[in-house]
């Protein structure tokens, strides 16, 4: 099966990060928007769909988010936390992918202690990355 995803968010505060995985998410052809995001409390607006255009427009909701760690404000385990706290049809059943710079063994072994976090990768992201991500949670398969 290979349906494209709506969205994908990827929230980072680093602009030329965002830019090349934007490029390499919309490479692959997997989803129809990718939605960037410099903070995380940019990201939780967006979820809780505060950024809404028009009255009743909403943003697509991502099935997809790439969280990075490290950042400025609200890091990600912040937003992790506030990201717990939002409604059921907020999260819906969305794969979040920790996507960072840290080699620190405690950041992996935190994130896989926390239910939200479906993977934990490290930067730099690539094709390969995605796909892997894409087969096993959404059953793409390559042709």
């Amino acid at each position: 099966m290979k349906r494209k995803l709506d969205c994908v968010l990827l929230i980072d505060d680093d602009e030329p990060t965002n830019f090349l995985n934007k490029m390499i998410i919309e490479e692959t052809g997997c989803v129809n928007e990718v939605k960037v995001t410099q903070s995380a409390l940019e990201a939780l607006e967006y979820l809780a769909g505060k950024q809404q255009t028009t009255v009743g427009d909403k943003p697509p909701m991502p099935e997809l988010i790439f969280l990075d760690i490290n950042m400025p404000a609200m890091d990600g385990w912040e937003f992790l936390e506030r990201y717990a706290k939002l409604s059921p049809e907020q999260k819906a059943s969305i794969i979040v992918v920790m996507l960072t710079t840290s080699f620190n063994p405690e950041d992996e072994s935190k994130a896989s202690r926390i239910g939200y976090i479906s993977s934990y990768r490290n930067k730099p992201l690539t094709q390969e990355i995605i796909l892997g991500i894409l087969e096993e949670h959404f059953g793409w398969q390559e042709s």
